[in-house]
């Protein structure tokens, strides 16, 4: 009994001691989990404060965009009533320009492109049994390579320009490389604008090379359809010739007489043909290719055409 009452003595102390030590690994178990609970809920604290500033700064960032918005649009209405303010000055003051000249002005710019036949006929004047072609594409610049009708619409656009700047009323009887309009309707559409003047834009070409300079074209006093131009036009030739070859420094060749020309011969009011250079001369070619030069080339037209008028024409 004694050995028996040791056994169960002793089993009853390994047990309180296996029951001690379990009960000492689920106090630590306890002990862990709460520290890892505790540890989740703080992080869990600095997220939510973390996105508490978030959605405070997004807040901020999203006012600062706002007003950003209202700034660049009322820059916007700022810029564009200036632009407005701006125009209708320019617009004004072109108006007041445009009415205290009065004066209108046809500008043909000579040919059209390849691609426009106008191969048929049509009368030297009015008239006239005499039939020459309606018009022709001109000559090319034999270094540039610059075709004559790109070079005449290109100066006949800015010639616009500038004289509509000095007060000129200007009509162009083509816009672009493709009108199919003959020499006669040209000097017709002059006449229909009411022009007081008609100059036609034009540069020349020759077999040889070394021939250079500019000259204008008049109908003579005796021209059949056109002889009572003769004088104002003459007048008119020589202030644009002059004007023309001081400003460019170009060889002046003068004014000269052609009554074969029917754009001339068709002409109500005085006329001239400008030929603003040989592009067969490498150095007329190169220099009327240039901006440059072209910006002297319409000075010096439009500044023939304003002495024309002030010497009482």
């Amino acid at each position: 009994m004694k050995k028996t009452g040791r056994i169960i003595l002793g089993a009853a102390v390994v047990l309180f001691g296996v029951m001690t030590l379990l009960a000492g690994y689920q106090a630590v178990q306890i002990f862990r989990v709460q520290s890892q609970i505790d540890e989740t809920s703080q992080k869990i604290r600095e997220l939510q404060e973390d996105c508490d500033g978030r959605e405070k700064n997004n807040e901020e960032l999203k006012g600062q965009l706002e007003k950003l918005k209202e700034d660049n649009e009322k820059t916007e209405a700022q810029i564009k009533a200036k632009t407005e303010n701006k125009e209708q000055e320019k617009t004004s003051k072109t108006t007041a320009i445009v009415q205290s000249n009065g004066r209108k002005v046809a500008v043909d710019p000579g040919h059209q492109g390849y691609n426009v036949d106008m191969s048929g006929q049509e009368p030297l004047g009015p008239g006239s049994s005499e039939m020459k072609t309606k018009s022709s594409t001109g000559t090319a610049g034999k270094f540039t390579g610059v075709p004559e009708y790109e070079l005449n619409l290109n100066i006949s656009k800015q010639l616009r320009d500038e004289l509509e700047q000095r007060g000129y009323e200007v009509m162009l009887t083509r816009e672009d490389n493709d009108a199919a309009i003959s020499n006669r309707e040209r000097a017709l559409l002059a006449a229909d604008f009411g022009a007081d003047i008609y100059v036609r834009i034009h540069a020349n070409g020759s077999e040889d090379t070394s021939v250079s300079g500019a000259f204008t074209m008049v109908p003579s006093a005796d021209n059949p359809y056109v002889g009572s131009l003769h004088d104002q036009s003459y007048a008119l030739g020589e202030a644009v010739i002059n004007a023309y070859s001081t400003a460019c420094g170009i060889a002046n060749k003068g004014v000269q007489l052609y009554d074969n020309m029917t754009g001339i011969n068709w002409s109500s009011v005085p006329v001239i043909i400008l030929e603003m250079g040989f592009m067969t001369n490498e150095s007329d070619d190169t220099n009327m290719e240039d901006p440059d030069f072209q910006k002297l080339m319409v000075q010096g037209i439009a500044n023939g055409i304003d002495d024309y008028f002030e010497a009482g024409n």
